[in-house]
């Protein structure tokens, strides 16, 4: 029997879409082990040095996801699955990079923020050169 009716028409983006979830948590995850290691009980948010970077990651993921979520499904319904997925693709790896770098040392999160605000650039350009093209054909 099957279950959907249709053909899902954002696979790709649905997969990019669940990698970032899937990082946002694992980076949450983080926060609950620095608060053990360095023992931060809830709901205190000062700590030493290290448990503030792990904190901050997680605080500024959750922020950048307001923006990254919509943007990629606009993107997607605009210029379609394969680009959305591509351009939304990289920022995941960009989240990735700016935790790891950021645990370490506030300076090391740069390449991450670089591959993010790509990740944006390439996003919102899809989206304008698509609206654009649209309204160019009324």
């Amino acid at each position: 029997m099957n279950i959907i009716a249709h053909p899902f028409a954002y696979p790709l983006t649905a997969m990019v879409t669940l990698a970032a979830l899937i990082l946002y948590f694992w980076i949450t995850f983080q926060v609950g082990r620095a608060r053990m290691k360095h023992k931060v009980a809830p709901p205190h948010v000062n700590g030493p040095e290290e448990f503030l970077r792990v904190l901050r990651t997680q605080q500024n993921t959750a922020e950048q996801l307001v923006l990254y979520i919509p943007l990629l499904w606009l993107c997607a319904g605009i210029m379609g699955d394969a680009y959305a997925a591509a351009a939304g693709g990289i920022w995941p790896l960009g989240r990735l990079f700016y935790a790891m770098g950021y645990y370490l040392e506030a300076e090391k999160r740069f390449y991450g923020f670089f591959l993010n605000m790509a990740s944006y650039f390439l996003l919102l350009a899809g989206c304008l050169v698509g609206l654009y093209g649209t309204f160019a054909n009324i």
